[in-house]
């Protein structure tokens, strides 16, 4: 699978498909795609086989013994669903998971090399800003990385 990047906006339709951008739809290698909630104010999107890899690994460290494990399969686990992109590229949200992200009309959509985030626009916008300074401070840590 090529990696997915990039960051677009796209409105999501009255029965709550959103088109993925073209660019993206093709760094897709298969058809099936798993989404889910995210851990900020988002949904996350990957394809089947990161869905696996990922789940297998996030049950591996988690137990149900544990209350913040199960708070964590509970978030991300309990919620995935399997989806398929339709003949013109666009994914079908349940209600559930677009009101956990928040999403009503405008959506950002960005790839995070082997998945995708979904958000709001407005949710997206207000976690930029109140994590900037984060952001920044983080940066700083990386200044042994050369290009």
């Amino acid at each position: 699978m090529n990696q997915l990047t990039g960051e677009f906006k796209n409105t999501l339709d009255e029965k709550g498909r959103l088109s993925l951008p073209s660019r993206m739809r093709g760094a897709l290698s298969e058809t099936g795609l798993v989404l889910t909630r995210g851990v900020d104010t988002c949904l996350w999107l990957f394809p089947s086989q990161q869905w696996a890899d990922f789940s297998q690994k996030l049950l591996a460290v988690t137990s149900p013994f544990q209350a913040k494990s199960r708070l964590v399969q509970r978030r991300i686990l309990a919620p995935a669903i399997e989806l398929e992109l339709d003949r013109l590229g666009r994914i079908s949200i349940p209600q559930s998971l677009r009101e956990s992200a928040g999403l009503s009309r405008e959506c950002v959509i960005l790839g995070i090399s082997k998945y995708i985030e979904i958000w709001s626009t407005e949710e997206y916008r207000k976690y930029l800003d109140e994590h900037e300074a984060e952001f920044l401070d983080a940066a700083e840590t990386l200044g042994d990385l050369t290009l």
